[in-house]
């Protein structure tokens, strides 16, 4: 009877010890929610790169964790079932990338936690009390400064000398739009900019868009970050050149397929950061007390063959900033 009542306890014992990441062990690996409103394709290279930091601190897949992965392919009705298949799942955290995703987890649950990946205000949003202190089951890293609106009209002041009129492309299906619109309308209006934003519901509308900046007389078309804009860039930078408007971007793939700049957080980055929350919410953190980060870490690119294809020369003080230089 000792001998039994040995072996109980020490099985007890063992069954509640903490098992250091990456260990072998018998028992179940936590799982891990991962929501992208883009494709698996398109996310491949970011994807990666919160893998890799995964990997770093000692996180397997198949080993100590499993990953559920749900990519919408663009299609942001999408989420929220998906954030439903999160929860019935039972999953240790979800990763939510970008603010269509982020606001869909937390409409579906407000206990498990969310660790937000590249968006844009989520304060504005209601995902987070406050970026010291976000409460509520929400935390990770932000994308969007208001202050980085002013940076993208003193870029396009630089490329085009007295630009009057912009043209703003966004989508009502990121809830973060209307707002970024608004910081670019009121950032305009103090150097004297006027700023049309049009609305792109689809790709079916990105002809019509680039017809009204023409007709607008504008300077310049600004592209907001978002999946669907990512997902058609190739088609957007093709546009802007038929049209021979220049073109701001958020991200650097956009001037890779011919876009001429973009400007915005190291997304990397961003991707990197979220394998650190979801490592100490694995450990024991609430994601209400973990600070939520915003970005430092910018790239600013340049296309110089669209440049010379618009007629444009880019000033020599703008080209030693840039990060990366297309010729």
């Amino acid at each position: 009877m000792h001998r039994r009542r040995f072996l109980l306890t020490s099985l007890a014992g063992a069954v509640a010890a903490p098992v250091a990441p990456g260990a072998q062990t018998l028992f179940s690996p936590q799982v891990i929610g991962f929501i992208s409103p883009a494709s698996r394709e398109i996310s491949a290279n970011n994807l990666e790169q919160f893998r890799e930091g995964l990997r770093e601190l000692g996180y397997h897949e198949g080993q100590n964790i499993v990953i559920e992965y749900r990519f919408a392919d663009g299609m942001l009705d999408r989420l929220v079932p998906f954030a439903g298949d999160m929860v019935r799942l039972g999953v240790a955290v979800i990763v939510a990338v970008t603010s269509p995703a982020a606001v869909a987890a937390r409409k579906v649950t407000q206990l498990i936690p969310i660790v937000m990946v590249a968006v844009g205000d989520p304060i504005r949003l209601g995902l987070i009390a406050s970026l010291h202190r976000p409460g509520g089951n929400v935390t990770g890293n932000a994308s969007y400064l208001p202050e980085l609106t002013a940076k993208g009209l003193s870029m396009l002041r630089e490329v085009i000398p007295g630009i009057k009129r912009v043209t703003v492309f966004w989508t009502s299906s990121n809830p973060l739009h209307a707002g970024v619109v608004k910081d670019v309308q009121n950032s305009a209006r103090v150097i004297n900019v006027r700023v049309h934003a049009f609305e792109a519901s689809g790709p079916n509308d990105f002809e019509a868009g680039f017809r009204a900046a023409v007709n607008d007389g504008a300077g310049a078309v600004w592209v907001l970050g978002d999946s669907m804009f990512y997902a058609h860039r190739a088609r957007l930078a093709a546009l802007a050149l038929t049209a021979r408007v220049p073109s701001l971007f958020a991200q650097r793939q956009h001037v890779e397929t011919g876009g001429l700049v973009s400007y915005g957080p190291a997304v990397i980055r961003l991707y990197r950061s979220a394998a650190t929350y979801v490592d100490k919410i694995l450990k024991g953190a609430k994601a209400g007390e973990l600070p939520v980060e915003q970005p430092t870490a910018f790239e600013l690119a340049i296309n110089l063959k669209t440049a010379k294809a618009l007629g444009l020369t880019i000033p020599p003080s703008l080209l030693a900033r840039a990060d990366q230089i297309i010729e």
